[in-house]
């Protein structure tokens, strides 16, 4: 079956720029066009627009999601659906390690707020090394410190020293900062916990920014991580069922 531009605009919901907006990004097979120059997409197409839009829906997906997800959509647009498929595990791997970190920044606020927060063994890692942990960037890291949401130790040699202490507050930051909380927003957050952990968060918080406190913001991650699984694990499925009809019509 083949569809013209407005007709697939009309089965998916989405504008008609839209639908030229994904093959000027290369999101879908280049379509083939009539002699009055008109667009000709099939089936294969409709399908990779879908996973486009799975991909792409969710609205919180920092730190290297969002670029996995595009790199699903161009794989399935280049008919490489085996690396698609491959892509998509990684991505789901991906979802599910920012999900056990969410879940960890909950714990470690938690532990804060009740004062049974206790730091069960030493740690010391570099700063590539803490990077490396985290899955950012050591850009990233040296950002929050020169914005002052953490101070770190050094060694004699000026070297700087992660400990379990800095770790359990970079798993918060990175969280809120996931969950599109700005840096000053964080740095208010911490800076109420730190000299008042009986302190009502919500207060420490820019009301232009969000009303939710920590727990909550990670709370909205958590939803937000859960729905990407959600959408990853349909775009397998569409992947898969793709990969068997491109194959038995190649």
């Amino acid at each position: 079956m083949t569809y013209t531009t407005s007709e697939i605009a009309r089965k998916l919901g989405i504008h008609a720029n839209t639908v030229r907006l994904y093959e000027d990004m290369n999101l879908i097979t280049k379509p083939e066009r009539k002699a009055n120059g008109y667009r000709i997409f099939t089936d294969l197409h409709m399908e990779q627009f879908q996973i486009g839009r799975l991909a792409l829906q969710v609205e919180v997906l920092q730190n290297g999601l969002r670029k996995q997800a595009v790199e699903i959509i161009k794989e399935a647009a280049r008919c490489e659906f085996e690396k698609a498929i491959e892509r998509t595990h990684d991505y789901l791997n991906r979802i599910q390690e920012e999900r056990e970190n969410a879940e960890e920044a909950i714990r470690i606020v938690d532990q804060m707020i009740s004062g049974k927060d206790v730091i069960e063994h030493e740690l010391c890692l570099t700063r590539k090394e803490m990077a490396d942990y985290l899955h950012v960037t050591i850009d990233t890291l040296r950002n929050w410190e020169l914005n002052g949401l953490l101070t770190v130790k050094r060694k004699k040699n000026g070297y700087r020293v992660y400990t379990e202490e800095d770790l359990r507050l970079l798993v918060i930051i990175k969280s809120l900062r996931c969950a599109n909380y700005s840096l000053a927003s964080i740095l208010r957050m911490l800076s109420v916990l730190s000299s008042d952990p009986q302190a009502d968060i919500r207060d420490a918080i820019d009301n232009a920014q969000s009303s939710e406190d920590m727990i909550t913001a990670c709370d909205s991650l958590l939803t937000s991580l859960n729905h990407a699984e959600t959408n990853a694990r349909e775009i397998l499925t569409r992947l898969f069922r793709i990969q068997k009809e491109y194959i038995k019509n190649d």
